[in-house]
């Protein structure tokens, strides 16, 4: 997966574009879209051998801002008003409804003749 983006040109290392085989070394910075968002992580050391995934956060930082999480949540609650998960397909009934509802023109104001 890795290595796919890497061949797509959607992963940086210190702003250059990085190839699957580069090496990286203490305080480079990676750039890297997942989720919609852009992550940036910091490399702290490189382990000696390889490590458990629990111990992965001993050896990077992730430096994203805190806006890019918040901006993913919103476009989560977005889709998750307009319809539900598992609901499937509107009906023909939920169409019509959507479209009367946009069609409504409240007018609280007499009209004058």
């Amino acid at each position: 997966m890795v290595t796919e983006a890497c061949k797509k040109n959607h992963v940086t290392v210190n702003g250059l574009v990085a190839k699957p085989s580069k090496e990286v070394f203490p305080t480079d910075k990676i750039t890297f879209r997942k989720d919609q968002i852009t992550q940036i992580i910091t490399v702290l050391d490189i382990p000696e051998n390889r490590v458990g995934a629990k111990l992965v956060d001993m050896y990077r930082r992730n430096d994203t801002p805190a806006e890019s999480f918040q901006h993913l949540e919103l476009l989560k609650l977005s889709k998750q008003h307009y319809r539900k998960n598992g609901t499937g397909r509107p009906t023909k009934k939920d169409r019509r409804d959507i479209d009367e509802f946009g069609n409504e023109i409240k007018t609280d104001e007499p009209e004058d003749n």
